[in-house]
């Protein structure tokens, strides 16, 4: 096994034992119906129900649980992993700055602000705040808290690995949207270490798609990017981007999914499973339908990487 991979999956056992205390043991969900429609054996991992509705508190609690003294943190998100850091922030007991552009939802700002750390607003838009927030942080002596590019971070996402191992007898097949590449690269590494035979998915959003072309590519380039419902995992990858060797260690196929696909996704979620998810979430089952044909008989997970969606997109899309 390579040794990137299995140092991965070793750094996640030991975040487990930091965050315990901080995240939620998310359940395995068998298919209500989907599964026997596509005539296989699928379930969901549902990170939907974690702390802050999404995968990103395992990271962020991995991050702050790592870091002994008093050194300021500065982090920069409007979303999931904004959210979860502030969580992990005010039960750790870390002074967090989180920084966010200008045009930030009040609701979002609002909920950032109720874990008590300290916020900067700049720039128009999230690259701007993002860039903002690294300078702060070697101007300053700030410890940066990347969504992705941290091997600590990735730790803590990895450790949902661990659980599947044993919630499943065994996984053929795993489909996790992929967006900056931390969540997709960690959790692989832990199921190829354990089973190299487990074959793992990873499901772009056409609209953007850096990760899939950088891999494409064989290093880090840039991509257009267009408005998605799956814009949880939106945006770029750093240029140094740890994630990028491990993707590529770990992933065995990718999938490039449309907004069509995406919100048939969503629909059949809510009408077939019974569950709400976020776009970013239903991207991972759309890529799961889109190759449903060699999936019989198998047994497939579908990552649920979060439920924290806009209910003026979502819920027109789930009536029709």
């Amino acid at each position: 096994m390579n040794t990137l991979v299995k140092d991965t999956a070793e750094n996640a056992a030991r975040a487990r034992t930091r965050i315990t205390d901080y995240i939620f043991a998310t359940p395995l969900l068998p298919s209500q119906q989907l599964g026997n429609e596509l005539d296989c054996d699928l379930r969901f991992k549902a990170e939907n129900f974690q702390h802050t509705g999404s995968f990103k508190m395992r990271g962020a609690a991995s991050k702050m649980t790592s870091i002994t003294g008093d050194m300021g943190l500065i982090t920069a998100s409007s979303g999931n992993h904004g959210i979860a850091c502030s969580r992990a922030a005010s039960l750790i007991g870390k002074n967090l700055t989180v920084v966010l552009p200008e045009t930030v939802a009040k609701a979002k700002l609002a909920k950032i602000q109720s874990f008590g750390v300290d916020v900067i607003l700049h720039g128009q838009e999230s690259g701007q705040a993002e860039l903002h927030a690294q300078t702060l942080a070697a101007s300053r002596g700030m410890t940066y808290v990347s969504p992705y590019n941290d091997p600590v971070v990735i730790a803590g996402q990895s450790t949902i690995g661990l659980e599947l191992l044993e919630q499943a007898d065994k996984i053929d097949n795993i489909f996790i949207s992929m967006g900056g590449g931390g969540l997709i690269s960690g959790i692989g590494a832990v199921l190829k270490n354990a089973n190299p035979d487990t074959r793992v998915f990873g499901v772009s959003a056409k609209n953007s798609a850096a990760l899939a072309a950088s891999m494409r590519a064989g290093e880090v380039v840039e991509t257009d990017h267009f408005d998605t419902l799956a814009d949880g995992v939106a945006g770029g990858v750093d240029v140094d981007s740890v994630t990028l060797p491990l993707a590529l260690q770990v992933i065995d196929e990718v999938l490039i999914c449309d907004e069509t696909e995406i919100a048939s996704a969503l629909r059949a979620m809510a009408q077939k499973e019974h569950q709400l998810v976020e776009g970013a979430a239903a991207l991972a089952l759309a890529g799961l339908c889109q190759v449903s044909e060699r999936l019989r008989g198998k047994t497939n997970v579908v990552l649920l990487c979060g439920a924290n969606f806009d209910p003026d997109k979502v819920m027109p899309l789930i009536k029709v």
